[in-house]
């Protein structure tokens, strides 16, 4: 059995998909940023090489665009730490995904006849 290696895929690669990966990510379920960083990592199956840097910037921008809403989590968690705020996909953010991956389709497709890969 032959090992692919993983070529990391970072932050400058991510441009103009990033929103749509984290509308992706809490799809699944309302999440706090680093577990949105965790999904988003582990769904890349380790090629995706991300910071905490480009990640709340993107947060800040969706939710300002109605996309997310974000909450504080509650004081009554056992968890050591500061609170942290839990994000969840707003109806605008699920019409917004929707749109993303029609036009990730669409970039995939074009690109790879220019390029000449399949799709």
């Amino acid at each position: 059995m032959t090992t692919q290696k993983v070529t990391p895929i970072n932050g400058n690669s991510l441009r103009g998909h990033l929103e749509t990966m984290v509308l992706s990510s809490l799809e699944q379920s309302d999440a706090h940023g680093f577990e949105i960083l965790r999904r988003l990592e582990k769904a890349g199956c380790g090629a995706l090489k991300m910071k905490e840097g480009s990640l709340y910037p993107a947060l800040y921008r969706l939710e300002k665009s109605g996309l997310i809403k974000s909450r504080w989590e509650k004081c009554e968690t056992n968890r050591p730490g500061p609170r942290r705020r839990i994000y969840k996909l707003t109806s605008k953010g699920k019409r917004r995904l929707q749109q993303g991956r029609e036009e990730w389709v669409q970039f995939v497709s074009v690109v790879g006849q220019i390029v000449g890969a399949p799709a």
